[in-house]
């Protein structure tokens, strides 16, 4: 009986150990990610950043972060948007709740899914690629050799992918935003330009000064997480005993962030 007691401490220090040390390893990483993203803000107004070549690969990194995509990414949202749009206003109609469809298509489209869809399209098709290639820089020992050449890596290589995937962002949850109105438009009130006035004052009720803060402050912060967390994660060594790879930590540490600021910006608009 003595001796099952001491083996069921003996596991449970060990298990607290353990626990300790994985509490440890994921603060550190934040905290480095948090670091270079300091850093980077410190940077990023720094007219200094943007000269010579570091104003040319910032705009390399920001056509390749948003103009491949860019077209795909609109076409396929309007896609979505049109069957979203049309399986709300008729089943609206069906119930006769007609006067909420339009409340209720900006809101689930325009407010939540849009910046989201964006956010995610941006990670999988630059953020996390670009991370990955900044991951084997690092250990190739080609970053060193730039520090040992007088460049800052995080001036050459992390600022102009972060501030790309960033803008990346901005720009296709703006144009998608700009497109779901004016399809939601075109669905509830046709190709005709009497319901402009009606239509401005619903849009105008749904986004108080409120509401509007917390979409912009939305947006930015899912800019702000896809753009850092792959690259702040590149950055920072890995344990050898860790089971998941730079990548898919930082995707999973991304989508987790996100989640949060969704939940938030939930709370703020309905609560």
């Amino acid at each position: 009986m003595l001796s099952q007691t001491h083996s069921l401490l003996g596991r449970l220090a060990r298990w607290l150990r353990a626990l300790g040390q994985n509490f440890l390893l994921w603060s550190r990483g934040w905290w480095q990610v948090l670091f270079t993203g300091a850093q980077l803000v410190v940077l990023a107004f720094s007219p200094s950043s943007y000269h010579g070549q570091g104003g040319g690969a910032v705009l390399r990194h920001i056509y390749a972060a948003a103009g491949p995509g860019l077209a795909g990414f609109t076409t396929l949202m309007a896609l979505f948007n049109v069957v979203l749009i049309r399986i709300v206003v008729v089943t609206a109609f069906a119930y006769g709740l007609s006067q909420y469809a339009l409340n209720m298509v900006v809101r689930v489209l325009v407010l939540e899914l849009v910046p989201l869809v964006a956010a995610l399209f941006v990670a999988i098709n630059y953020s996390v690629p670009g991370g990955s290639e900044l991951y084997k820089l690092r250990k190739s020992g080609a970053l060193e050799s730039m520090r040992r050449r007088g460049v800052s890596p995080l001036e050459r290589e992390v600022l102009p992918r972060v501030l790309a995937g960033m803008f990346a962002v901005i720009m296709l949850a703006a144009v998608s935003c700009t497109i779901s109105l004016i399809l939601t438009y075109l669905a509830v009130h046709g190709f005709t330009l009497a319901g402009i006035p009606s239509y401005n004052r619903a849009v105008g009720h749904i986004f108080t000064p409120v509401v509007l803060m917390i979409f912009v402050l939305k947006t930015g912060l899912f800019a702000f997480a896809v753009a850092l967390l792959p690259v702040g994660n590149a950055l920072r060594d890995i344990p050898r005993r860790a089971r998941a790879s730079v990548e898919l930590q930082g995707l999973v540490q991304m989508c987790a962030l996100m989640l949060l600021i969704e939940i938030a910006s939930l709370v703020g608009n309905y609560y």
